[in-house]
């Protein structure tokens, strides 16, 4: 699925390189491992290849996602989560799992309109960055652009969206 050296995603903690497959020996038996190095903290992870795409470890998005995900970016939700911070976080907490930037997008988005009627939370505040790391890192890669461009950008589409300027509706 992977080859030395191609750029993959894995949930939750971003973009990283595939290093090398390694073959080690677990309960006695044979096993092939990617070895893969994130980018974001040089953090290095053994990953199953036959377990790799029940971990999520995904390729990098193409043009289109991207397009999809800036779209997310400025498109209101119907209804934003206004249950308690701790259900919220996990509500959260189980998009950023899934690895899917698109997921990641509409954390990223309902947090930020959050923000802008109540205080978040400190765990809600950390997803928050979390969400933005995340897309900045791929967005960055995808577009070949250097991540503080990124993030300006996604900033100026958060603030000129229909999200700068929605209210939140209560459940």
């Amino acid at each position: 699925m992977f080859n030395v050296g191609q750029m993959a995603v894995y949930p939750a903690h971003g973009v990283g390189v595939i290093e090398s497959i390694q073959e080690k020996e677990v309960g006695g038996q044979p096993h092939s491992f990617y070895i893969m190095r994130l980018l974001d903290n040089d953090m290095i992870i053994m990953i199953p290849t036959n377990n790799a795409k029940n971990i999520g470890l995904r390729k990098v998005i193409d043009t289109k996602s991207v397009l999809d995900i800036y779209e997310i970016l400025r498109t209101r939700p119907t209804r934003i989560n206004t249950t308690t911070w701790n259900r919220r976080y996990r509500d959260y907490m189980d998009k950023i799992k899934t690895g899917s930037p698109l997921r990641v997008a509409e954390v990223l988005r309902d947090l930020t309109l959050l923000k802008l009627e109540k205080e978040l939370s400190f765990g809600e505040r950390k997803m928050l960055d979390t969400a933005k790391n995340l897309l900045v890192k791929e967005l960055s890669l995808v577009n070949n652009m250097k991540e503080e461009e990124i993030e300006a950008q996604l900033q100026d589409i958060l603030n000129h969206s229909d999200v700068a300027h929605a209210s939140v509706e209560t459940s």
